[in-house]
């Protein structure tokens, strides 16, 4: 079990584990992944960054024991549960908060700071938007965000109110 050095955890996930790091982002989560995150170099930019790091390679694990969380399941559904849990994470605590893809905390945006940038649709139907300050996305609420709320709660996670 890794120990909290503060209240936020930082993640540094290894490259097979792409999916696990999009979900952890998708709870709000701030974890790095890469084809550049395996082995030593992997745990020298997570030793630098104090990351906790996350990894199904066994050898990474028992070199870095004491900051490291070795992923047991093969699927991402496991995966999300067992650092959830081992964590104390709040998996509803700071949903759709950071970018999915290159991981940097969004932005709340004035609608208008999106015309044009979006389709006429989303522009008309939408009233919340956010932005990525890093790779320039635009994050809105539709079905997609209910169904990852539909996933969380199918993996047994409660969400508040619940």
């Amino acid at each position: 079990m890794v120990e909290r050095m503060d209240d936020a955890l930082r993640f540094a996930a290894d490259k097979m584990l792409g999916r696990l790091a999009k979900w952890l982002r998708i709870i709000g989560q701030d974890v790095i992944c890469g084809q550049h995150l395996s082995g030593q170099g992997l745990a020298r930019t997570a030793a630098r960054e104090r990351r906790v790091i996350l990894t199904r390679d066994r050898k990474v694990y028992r070199r870095n024991r004491d900051q490291s969380i070795f992923i047991r399941d093969d699927h991402f559904r496991g995966q999300l549960k067992q650092v959830v849990e081992e964590c104390g994470l709040d998996p509803f605590g700071g949903l759709l908060t950071r970018c999915v893809e290159c991981n940097e905390p969004l932005q709340r945006v004035a609608r208008e700071q999106v015309a044009g940038t979006v389709t006429p649709y989303v522009y008309e139907t939408q009233e919340v938007f956010s932005l990525c300050p890093g790779c320039r996305r635009v994050f809105w609420a539709a079905t997609h965000q209910q169904l990852m709320v539909k996933e969380l709660k199918r993996l047994g996670f409660a969400a508040p109110g619940n």
